[in-house]
């Protein structure tokens, strides 16, 4: 029995080095990347784009194995038909729990709240003029608002961080359509950061 609780202690103070940042401590991350967007749903022939996504992301340690953040990203989504973009960009605010699984390795589990700020149809300057049947085929055919579920990985490397995460879109974000009419977001974004103490 003593073996056994000697080891269990043991395993405890290895988790405890788990985080680089020490427990009650606050640091600010800007951080750059890209973003791999695609719509679901109810849209056909679509294509992932590849887009921009930064900002920062403010981090509380609260314990030795757990983080939490909240963040201010610009992101670029929506997707292709061809060589027409679909451009939808958004104010991001993700809010995540991280469990440090692994020496500087975490685990990424939360909610984001998405604000549009531009929406567009880019042809291109190849591609001949066309209908895209999106939604109602304008600039105006997606909600301002989107929800979505952010799940991924992080490792942090002398305070560099690199981030992988996958936004879930929750949210039909289809403007004025029919009830059996759903579009989501589904937004892969890779970035890479620096952690600043506070």
């Amino acid at each position: 029995m003593k073996k056994l609780m000697f080891m269990a202690a043991l395993m405890l103070s290895s988790v405890a080095t788990y985080a680089q940042q020490a427990v009650g401590t606050w640091s600010i991350q800007p951080k750059a990347g890209i973003t791999i967007a695609n719509l679901t749903g109810d849209v056909d022939n679509n294509d992932a784009k590849v887009g921009f996504v930064g900002g920062a992301e403010l981090e509380y340690q609260a314990t030795d194995m757990i983080s939490v953040t909240g963040g201010l990203l610009y992101s670029m989504q929506g997707s292709k038909f061809g060589e027409v973009k679909n451009n939808i960009d958004y104010l991001n605010i993700p809010v995540l729990c991280n469990v440090y699984v692994a020496k500087n390795l975490a685990v990424k589990l939360g909610a984001q709240f998405g604000f549009k700020v531009r929406e567009d149809i880019d042809t291109g300057n190849n591609a001949v003029n066309k209908v895209v049947d999106i939604v109602k085929g304008d600039a105006d055919a997606y909600n301002t608002f989107d929800f979505s579920i952010p799940v991924g990985l992080s490792y942090e490397y002398s305070n560099v961080v690199l981030d992988a995460r996958y936004n879930w879109g929750v949210t039909n974000i289809a403007k004025d359509a029919p009830k059996d009419f759903k579009v989501h977001n589904s937004v892969f974004q890779i970035t890479l950061g620096y952690k600043f103490n506070l």
